[in-house]
Protein backbone atom coordinates (compact mmCIF):
# COMPACT_ATOMS: atom_id res chain seq x y z
CA UNK A 1 0.00 0.00 0.00
CA UNK A 2 2.96 2.25 1.34
CA UNK A 3 4.44 1.94 -2.59
CA UNK A 4 1.19 2.85 -3.97
CA UNK A 5 0.85 5.54 -2.35
CA UNK A 6 4.34 6.71 -3.63
CA UNK A 7 3.48 6.01 -6.80
CA UNK A 8 0.34 8.64 -6.59
CA UNK A 9 2.31 10.88 -4.76
CA UNK A 10 5.13 11.02 -7.67
CA UNK A 11 1.99 11.27 -10.20
CA UNK A 12 -0.07 14.15 -7.99
CA UNK A 13 3.39 16.07 -7.72
CA UNK A 14 3.97 16.02 -10.98
CA UNK A 15 0.40 18.02 -11.83
CA UNK A 16 1.93 20.65 -10.19
CA UNK A 17 -0.62 21.60 -7.67
CA UNK A 18 -1.21 24.29 -5.14
CA UNK A 19 -2.66 24.48 -2.32
CA UNK A 20 -4.48 26.01 0.60
CA UNK A 21 -5.03 25.66 4.06
CA UNK A 22 -7.59 27.52 6.55
CA UNK A 23 -7.12 26.96 10.49
CA UNK A 24 -3.18 25.92 10.33
CA UNK A 25 -2.51 26.97 13.54
CA UNK A 26 -4.52 24.86 15.09
CA UNK A 27 -3.93 21.42 16.25
CA UNK A 28 -5.19 19.45 12.90
CA UNK A 29 -4.18 21.87 10.60
CA UNK A 30 -0.38 22.44 11.91
CA UNK A 31 -0.15 18.50 11.04
CA UNK A 32 -1.75 18.51 7.97
CA UNK A 33 0.69 21.70 7.25
CA UNK A 34 3.56 19.12 8.18
CA UNK A 35 2.69 16.34 6.12
CA UNK A 36 1.90 18.63 3.35
CA UNK A 37 5.34 19.65 3.45
CA UNK A 38 6.80 15.97 4.57
CA UNK A 39 5.37 14.40 1.88
CA UNK A 40 5.94 17.92 -1.09
CA UNK A 41 3.09 16.83 -2.99
CA UNK A 42 2.68 20.13 -3.73
CA UNK A 43 4.53 22.94 -5.92
CA UNK A 44 3.06 25.91 -3.57
CA UNK A 45 0.78 25.78 -0.44
CA UNK A 46 -0.64 28.88 0.87
CA UNK A 47 -2.02 29.50 4.62
CA UNK A 48 -4.84 31.78 4.77
CA UNK A 49 -5.50 32.90 8.28
CA UNK A 50 -6.59 36.31 10.46
CA UNK A 51 -2.75 36.35 11.77
CA UNK A 52 0.75 35.64 10.27
CA UNK A 53 2.32 32.34 12.09
CA UNK A 54 5.95 32.08 12.87
CA UNK A 55 7.21 29.41 10.40
CA UNK A 56 10.60 27.00 10.82
CA UNK A 57 12.55 25.08 8.92
CA UNK A 58 11.20 24.59 5.37
CA UNK A 59 7.96 25.60 6.13
CA UNK A 60 9.32 29.39 6.06
CA UNK A 61 10.95 28.79 3.16
CA UNK A 62 8.42 27.02 0.97
CA UNK A 63 5.31 28.23 2.37
CA UNK A 64 3.01 31.45 1.42
CA UNK A 65 0.48 33.45 3.99
CA UNK A 66 -2.27 35.27 3.68
CA UNK A 67 -3.31 37.53 6.46
CA UNK A 68 -7.37 38.64 6.12
CA UNK A 69 -10.11 39.74 8.43
CA UNK A 70 -12.96 36.94 8.52
CA UNK A 71 -15.57 39.45 8.70
CA UNK A 72 -14.93 41.57 5.68
CA UNK A 73 -13.72 38.12 3.65
CA UNK A 74 -15.05 39.79 0.13
CA UNK A 75 -12.12 42.27 0.59
CA UNK A 76 -9.64 39.45 0.31
CA UNK A 77 -11.01 37.46 -2.35
CA UNK A 78 -7.62 37.83 -3.87
CA UNK A 79 -6.03 35.33 -1.32
CA UNK A 80 -8.90 32.71 -2.59
CA UNK A 81 -7.70 33.07 -6.25
CA UNK A 82 -5.29 30.48 -8.19
CA UNK A 83 -5.52 27.46 -5.67
CA UNK A 84 -5.94 23.70 -6.81
CA UNK A 85 -7.03 22.33 -3.70
CA UNK A 86 -8.59 23.58 -0.44
CA UNK A 87 -8.06 21.98 3.02
CA UNK A 88 -10.32 23.46 6.03
CA UNK A 89 -9.55 22.43 9.53
CA UNK A 90 -10.64 26.11 11.04
CA UNK A 91 -13.19 26.09 14.02
CA UNK A 92 -13.83 27.10 17.83
CA UNK A 93 -16.07 26.11 20.29
CA UNK A 94 -19.73 27.63 21.98
CA UNK A 95 -17.88 27.41 25.03
CA UNK A 96 -14.48 29.70 23.91
CA UNK A 97 -16.57 32.42 21.80
CA UNK A 98 -20.18 31.69 22.63
CA UNK A 99 -23.51 30.56 20.57
CA UNK A 100 -23.15 33.08 17.87
CA UNK A 101 -19.82 33.08 17.47
CA UNK A 102 -19.31 29.93 16.95
CA UNK A 103 -21.90 29.76 14.45
CA UNK A 104 -19.90 32.76 12.88
CA UNK A 105 -16.98 30.80 12.46
CA UNK A 106 -17.68 27.25 11.77
CA UNK A 107 -20.15 28.05 9.63
CA UNK A 108 -19.92 31.87 7.93
CA UNK A 109 -16.66 32.05 7.87
CA UNK A 110 -15.70 28.99 6.04
CA UNK A 111 -18.91 28.95 4.06
CA UNK A 112 -17.59 32.32 2.52
CA UNK A 113 -13.95 30.59 2.60
CA UNK A 114 -15.62 27.95 0.18
CA UNK A 115 -17.49 30.56 -1.56
CA UNK A 116 -14.73 32.60 -3.13
CA UNK A 117 -12.18 29.43 -3.49
CA UNK A 118 -14.69 27.94 -5.80
CA UNK A 119 -15.26 31.68 -7.27
CA UNK A 120 -11.23 31.56 -7.60
CA UNK A 121 -10.97 28.21 -9.46
CA UNK A 122 -10.50 25.78 -6.42
CA UNK A 123 -11.33 22.95 -8.08
CA UNK A 124 -11.01 20.37 -4.69
CA UNK A 125 -12.56 21.38 -0.61
CA UNK A 126 -11.25 18.91 1.85
CA UNK A 127 -13.72 19.81 4.73
CA UNK A 128 -12.85 18.82 8.35
CA UNK A 129 -16.03 18.15 10.00
CA UNK A 130 -17.07 15.99 13.32
CA UNK A 131 -18.92 12.80 14.09
CA UNK A 132 -22.33 13.18 14.28
CA UNK A 133 -22.38 15.91 11.97
CA UNK A 134 -26.05 16.57 10.93
CA UNK A 135 -27.87 19.66 10.04
CA UNK A 136 -31.11 18.41 11.54
CA UNK A 137 -29.82 17.64 14.57
CA UNK A 138 -30.84 19.34 18.15
CA UNK A 139 -27.56 19.91 19.15
CA UNK A 140 -25.94 23.07 18.18
CA UNK A 141 -22.69 21.97 17.26
CA UNK A 142 -23.62 19.05 14.92
CA UNK A 143 -25.76 20.90 13.60
CA UNK A 144 -23.79 23.77 12.56
CA UNK A 145 -21.10 20.82 11.40
CA UNK A 146 -23.97 19.65 8.87
CA UNK A 147 -25.07 22.62 8.06
CA UNK A 148 -21.93 24.09 7.01
CA UNK A 149 -21.13 20.65 4.98
CA UNK A 150 -24.23 21.28 3.09
CA UNK A 151 -23.85 24.36 2.05
CA UNK A 152 -20.14 23.57 0.76
CA UNK A 153 -22.01 21.04 -1.45
CA UNK A 154 -24.15 23.09 -2.73
CA UNK A 155 -21.65 25.12 -4.40
CA UNK A 156 -20.51 22.49 -6.68
CA UNK A 157 -16.78 21.74 -6.36
CA UNK A 158 -15.46 18.95 -8.79
CA UNK A 159 -14.80 17.03 -5.80
CA UNK A 160 -15.18 17.64 -2.11
CA UNK A 161 -14.28 15.45 0.72
CA UNK A 162 -15.76 15.67 4.63
CA UNK A 163 -13.70 14.06 7.59
CA UNK A 164 -15.82 13.41 10.27
CA UNK A 165 -13.56 12.22 12.86
CA UNK A 166 -14.29 10.53 16.31
CA UNK A 167 -12.82 12.41 19.54
CA UNK A 168 -9.25 13.44 18.40
CA UNK A 169 -6.43 12.22 20.52
CA UNK A 170 -4.36 14.84 21.28
CA UNK A 171 -2.91 17.09 23.73
CA UNK A 172 -4.39 20.56 22.98
CA UNK A 173 -2.78 23.43 23.68
CA UNK A 174 -5.54 25.26 25.75
CA UNK A 175 -7.14 23.18 28.39
CA UNK A 176 -10.68 21.84 28.21
CA UNK A 177 -11.03 19.76 31.08
CA UNK A 178 -13.97 17.58 29.71
CA UNK A 179 -11.77 16.81 26.02
CA UNK A 180 -8.84 15.35 28.18
CA UNK A 181 -10.87 13.48 29.44
CA UNK A 182 -12.40 12.26 26.87
CA UNK A 183 -8.98 11.86 25.39
CA UNK A 184 -8.02 9.53 28.30
CA UNK A 185 -11.10 6.94 28.48
CA UNK A 186 -10.38 7.00 24.65
CA UNK A 187 -6.50 6.66 24.42
CA UNK A 188 -7.49 3.49 26.41
CA UNK A 189 -10.03 1.98 24.49
CA UNK A 190 -7.89 2.22 21.27
CA UNK A 191 -4.78 0.64 23.24
CA UNK A 192 -6.74 -2.43 23.27
CA UNK A 193 -8.55 -2.79 20.20
CA UNK A 194 -11.79 -0.51 20.53
CA UNK A 195 -10.93 2.96 18.53
CA UNK A 196 -14.34 3.27 16.56
CA UNK A 197 -14.89 6.30 18.49
CA UNK A 198 -11.68 8.18 18.67
CA UNK A 199 -8.55 9.01 16.33
CA UNK A 200 -5.14 10.24 16.62
CA UNK A 201 -5.11 13.80 14.95
CA UNK A 202 -1.92 12.60 13.05
CA UNK A 203 -3.88 10.04 11.26
CA UNK A 204 -6.55 12.85 10.69
CA UNK A 205 -4.05 14.97 8.70
CA UNK A 206 -2.13 11.48 6.71
CA UNK A 207 -5.47 10.44 5.40
CA UNK A 208 -6.62 13.81 4.24
CA UNK A 209 -3.34 14.29 1.99
CA UNK A 210 -3.53 10.55 1.17
CA UNK A 211 -7.11 11.42 -0.15
CA UNK A 212 -6.04 14.13 -2.23
CA UNK A 213 -4.08 11.91 -4.39
CA UNK A 214 -6.87 9.16 -5.08
CA UNK A 215 -9.74 9.82 -7.52
CA UNK A 216 -13.07 8.45 -6.60
CA UNK A 217 -15.98 7.97 -8.47
CA UNK A 218 -18.13 10.46 -7.03
CA UNK A 219 -17.79 13.95 -6.56
CA UNK A 220 -18.80 14.30 -2.66
CA UNK A 221 -17.62 11.65 -0.32
CA UNK A 222 -17.87 11.43 3.75
CA UNK A 223 -15.29 9.93 5.09
CA UNK A 224 -16.61 8.52 8.89
CA UNK A 225 -13.70 7.67 11.63
CA UNK A 226 -13.00 3.99 10.00
CA UNK A 227 -12.39 5.60 6.90
CA UNK A 228 -9.45 8.47 7.95
CA UNK A 229 -8.21 5.58 9.99
CA UNK A 230 -7.67 3.66 7.36
CA UNK A 231 -6.61 6.59 4.87
CA UNK A 232 -3.99 7.46 7.30
CA UNK A 233 -2.32 4.27 7.36
CA UNK A 234 -2.09 3.83 4.08
CA UNK A 235 0.58 6.54 4.01
CA UNK A 236 3.49 4.08 5.47
CA UNK A 237 4.49 6.73 7.67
Amino acid sequence: VAADMQALEENFRQQKRSCFILGASGETGQLLLKEVLERNVFSQVTLIGRRQLTLEGRASENVAQQVVDFEKLDDYAAAFQGHDVGYCCMGTTRAKAGADGFVRVDHDYVLKSAELAKAGGCTQFHLESSRGADKNSSFLYLKVKGQVEADIEALGFDRYAIYRPGVLLVDRQESRPGEWLARKFFSGLSAVGFSSMSIPIAAVAKAMVSNTLLQPEQKTEILENKDIGSLGKSAGK
